[in-house]
């Protein structure tokens, strides 16, 4: 009978502070997990399961790795928020799959992404042509964003400036200079690129949004 209650004891303590470690973590979906916070989960799900199963080991210790890991967490959001940079290198960027109909296998074969794939997910949002999509975009998080072809619209959101950081890549796939939209910048009253949070290209037009922090 102890080893019963034991053991009830132990589910519920590791089931409340998993529950409060995915409250410090954040709310994130599912599919929008990143690779390091599918790892943590992963990892933070087996010393759960060990710490229920080992009921000769301390209740509390599997605080002290799980502790770890939510650090670890923590600080990975935190750079992520910080540093785009860092998101590329752990979570990779976008990738452009469909443009303007056109399906680019180069980049499909890169990202290992088939064409069973991709038409599973052009049926789950609908999409019954590849003609008829502007763009479909793999996102990091291997969700495909598909954009409908609209009239007297073109392109998509682009963004030109992150966190004060001019994105160099992007002002050449769009053809854009960088002394074009520091003049842009400047007219619009911003003295320095620290003051805009982001700044995108949207369908021939600057968008800038103000950083508040």
């Amino acid at each position: 009978m102890d080893i019963y209650m034991n053991l009830i004891l132990r589910t519920v303590f590791v089931y409340l502070l998993i529950v409060i470690i995915f409250r410090i973590m954040g709310k994130r979906e599912i599919g929008e997990l990143s690779i390091i916070d599918l790892v943590v989960f992963i990892m933070i799900a087996d010393i759960a399961v060990i710490s229920i199963e080992e009921q000769n080991e301390p209740l509390f210790q599997p605080l002290v790795p799980m502790g770890i890991l939510v650090i670890v967490q923590v600080l990975s959001a935190f750079f992520s928020l910080r540093s785009r940079k860092y998101r590329k290198l752990i979570d990779g960027e976008p990738t452009i799959i469909i443009k303007n109909g056109k399906i680019n296998e180069k980049e499909m074969k890169k990202e290992r992404y088939n064409f069973d794939d991709l038409l599973m997910q052009l049926r789950e949002q609908q999409i019954r042509y590849i003609s008829d999509v502007e763009f479909a975009i793999l996102e990091p998080t291997g969700k495909l964003s598909v954009l409908k072809k609209e009239k007297n619209k073109k392109g998509h959101t682009v963004g030109l400036i992150v966190n004060g950081q001019i994105q160099e890549d992007k002002l050449s796939e769009l053809n854009i200079s960088k002394e074009w939209l520091l003049n842009e910048i400047y007219k619009r009253g911003y003295k320095k690129l620290e003051e805009v949070s982001f700044c995108s290209y949207e369908n021939g037009k600057l968008h800038i949004d103000k950083n508040d922090l």
